[in-house]
């Protein structure tokens, strides 16, 4: 019997594996699938391209929904149009979710919360304090109003449409409320309050939701339960260009690069610091060329670099250095005018960067000085106030002024106003081309002289 049953097991379990193997891939084929973007970064223009690319991929995927799980304190006013605009076109329901607990869709976020097909918060979150903010200069009372109605209408003109209370949102933008997840709920501005994204993309199964499209609105009914969720990650290019956008990064390449290159001026010919200063300068102007830049303190950067340079060309006992060291600082501070303190340049870093760019420059200066003021280490010149022997008679009746004097391990022709015997001590005083003027060890002239005539 036991033959018989081991024989039997070698034949079903096989067949019991490939049963259950095929009813897998059946139930993971036929799941809806939900694709994911995390957004937990300031709004700028690379969370705008990402989003417009996680939409496009969710389209060419067949996805049933594009899942935006959103972090933000805000951003710029362009770039949330832009993803707005990319959210209210897109040909997939956006679904953004504020998650987890303790995060926020503050200012910029709300206006994406806004615009989802399904807006949802977990406990613990809040959204609002969308009152718009001028990134530059202080609005008189008339434009801060245009500002302030743009704004709210721009609101308006897709929270009607969502079914949500646009009159409590416009609220977020006009006195900059601020509203918890429940009561986000309660008054209509989301949809849902889920812990988790499973429980979420559970609970609004069966629900319908209302798409603008070519032919009109639709109403389209979302089937998401047990959806299988694929996390679209940020590409090479889209990591980078976050770290660029970081204000204090690109601040840092600047700085950093501008040093590198005064140094090359400073030490001619060492050629590494002058190109990797070069390209460090270049992509910190190609990272503030997403930000928002005041051009007064741009000037006041170009104002620093060209005061450093003059102060290594002309001796201005540092007067140069320190005016460009204030322009510096001043330019650092005011750099990126952005309307949160998040997309702001941190006044500790760009004190810190001022102070250590200050130190080196003064270090460099006495440096300079020094070499200004040193004496030549070879030929003659530096031989003036040594002292050697005499190697043979120096100024001999009869003959030319002209012996050899060993000086330094060196020998060379001397001549003398005063005879000098044979290894008597003498003293350099001075030089004429390669003949040095000398006079005895006990008897040293305080200024050297001239060859005689």
């Amino acid at each position: 019997m036991l033959p018989r049953f081991s024989t039997l097991c070698t034949v079903v379990a096989p067949a019991v594996l490939y049963l259950f193997g095929s009813s897998a891939r059946v139930v993971a084929a036929t799941a809806p699938q939900v694709d994911k973007i995390e957004i937990h970064d300031t709004i700028q223009p690379i969370s705008a391209g990402r989003l417009d690319r996680a939409i496009e991929k969710a389209g060419k995927d067949g996805s049933s929904a594009l899942l935006v799980e959103l972090d933000t304190p805000g951003g710029l006013l362009d770039s949330t149009r832009q993803m707005v605009g990319d959210i209210l076109r897109s040909r997939v329901p956006v679904i953004v979710y504020v998650t987890p607990a303790g995060t926020r869709a503050a200012s910029a976020g709300f206006f994406i919360l806004e615009s989802a097909d399904v807006a949802a918060m977990a406990p613990g979150t809040n959204a609002g304090a969308a009152h718009p903010v001028l990134e530059s200069g202080t609005p008189d009372d008339t434009m801060r109003q245009k500002i302030e109605n743009d704004a709210a209408a721009f609101l308006r003109s897709y929270t009607s449409r969502r079914g949500r209370n646009a009159e409590v949102a416009e609220t977020a933008v006009r006195t900059s409320k601020s509203f918890s997840a429940d009561e986000a709920l309660n008054q209509h501005l989301i949809d849902r309050v889920a812990g988790s994204e499973t429980q979420l993309l559970d609970s609004i199964d069966g629900m319908t939701i209302h798409r603008d499209t070519d032919n009109g609105q639709t109403d389209v009914t979302l089937h998401l339960r047990g959806a299988h969720v694929v996390t679209i990650e940020p590409t090479l290019r889209e990591q980078l260009l976050s770290y660029l956008a970081n204000p204090n990064i690109a601040l840092i390449l600047l700085v950093g690069g501008g040093l590198l290159i005064y140094l090359e001026f400073n030490i001619p010919g060492t050629i590494v610091p002058g190109a990797l200063g070069t390209v460090m300068v270049l992509v910190a102007i190609f990272a503030l060329n997403l930000l928002p830049i005041r051009h007064t303190a741009l000037l006041l950067l170009i104002a620093a670099a060209v005061l450093m340079v003059l102060e290594v060309k002309f001796a201005s006992h540092g007067m140069l250095a320190i005016a460009g060291i204030v322009c510096l600082a001043f330019g650092t501070l005011t750099l990126v005018d952005a309307p949160i303190p998040e997309m702001r340049v941190q006044p500790t870093i760009a004190i810190s960067l001022c102070l250590a760019f200050g130190i080196i420059t003064v270090v460099l200066l006495r440096l300079a000085v020094k070499a200004r003021r040193m004496k030549a280490l070879t030929g003659p010149a530096a031989l003036v106030g040594s002292e050697g022997s005499a190697m043979e008679p120096i100024w001999l009746p009869g003959t030319e002024p002209i012996g050899r004097i060993q000086v330094q391990g060196e020998i060379w022709q001397a001549t003398s106003s005063e005879p000098i015997p044979e290894r008597a001590p003498v003293r350099v005083t001075g030089f004429h081309g390669d003949i040095l003027e000398v006079q005895p060890g006990s008897a040293v002239s305080s200024s050297p002289k001239s060859w005689p005539s």
